[in-house]
């Protein structure tokens, strides 16, 4: 990290299944941006490692053609401009050994029943907080640590790192039931929710954490390449989800053992709070 802006870098994926509809957002060589589906370079699902792709018409979030034009690609943005991301949605101690690990007992419902395996209570509720839209990046881009953040306490030691499935609404949600759910989604992505423990727990005042100073700087919401269309993931609850770190792997987990599935989540965060098209749900992280 630098001493002016520090900066993490990781890498991530998700295990997909090898079919179209990976939408990508990218600079071509002729330097324009395009909306495209990635063609997968043999013997990889990694959108990522795409360099080309097949450029798209129209609205990924309305009516859209695939083209056969096939643009190279110079650089993979994030999926959507942040402009057309009207909320980003997040999900707090949503898999039981995470749970455990930040030990945010408060936050968990002891009148239930069910337990994780170290006996701990499990949130009876998904848990939700914001990020502001200034707070997506690109998923190559430097992360910025700015020097507010850097002379308040050790930053090097409380800077840490979340992968998480994405979830990409469609189109308008409104107090929908769970079965109602996926039929909102346009498809799933992978983000790091880019988190500062000294500011979210240590200097978040009792007895609730601070998210939004811990969590919701400019650039500490990194997602993408690609939003893998719902034609491809048609289960969300059976996806590997990892993260390495300077290429030591810290995170590798299944969405299976998420404690509110997909579904549950879209149709909680409809309660009252209208879902509009392009909003992201970042679901939650694994132990690290």
């Amino acid at each position: 990290m630098r001493s002016t802006a520090g900066r993490l870098f990781l890498f991530w994926a998700l295990s997909l299944a090898v079919e179209a509809q990976r939408f990508v957002r990218f600079i071509s060589t002729d330097g324009q941006e395009y909306t495209g589906d990635a063609i997968l370079p043999p013997h990889t699902t990694d959108a990522s490692k795409s360099t080309s792709a097949k450029v798209i018409q129209g609205d990924i979030l309305g009516d859209f053609n695939i083209t056969n034009q096939v643009k190279p690609i110079k650089k993979l943005l994030s999926p959507l401009p942040n402009e057309r991301v009207r909320t980003v949605r997040c999900v707090g101690f949503n898999y039981a050994a995470h749970d455990n690990e930040v030990n945010g007992s408060h936050y968990l419902d002891s009148s239930l029943n069910v337990t994780t395996q170290t006996g701990q209570p499990i949130p009876g509720w998904p848990i939700l907080f914001y990020k502001p839209f200034t707070a997506l990046n690109t998923p190559s881009d430097p992360i910025p640590v700015t020097a507010g953040y850097q002379t308040q306490g050790n930053f090097t030691s409380t800077m840490d790192y979340e992968t998480e499935l994405v979830v990409v609404i469609k189109k308008t949600a409104f107090n929908i039931s769970d079965d109602e759910a996926l039929d909102h989604v346009l498809g799933y992505s992978v983000g790091h929710d880019v988190s500062h423990r000294g500011w979210q727990i240590d200097r978040g005042g009792e007895p609730e954490p601070q998210f939004s100073m811990g969590k919701g700087a400019d650039g500490w919401a990194p997602w993408g390449p690609a939003i893998v269309s719902t034609n491809i993931i048609s289960d969300p609850q059976t996806l590997n989800i990892w993260t390495k770190v300077n290429g030591e792997t810290k995170q590798n987990d299944t969405t299976a053992n998420m404690i509110f599935g997909v579904k549950h989540l879209v149709s909680f965060f409809s309660m009252g709070i209208t879902l509009l098209p392009g909003d992201v749900i970042f679901t939650g992280t694994s132990v690290q």
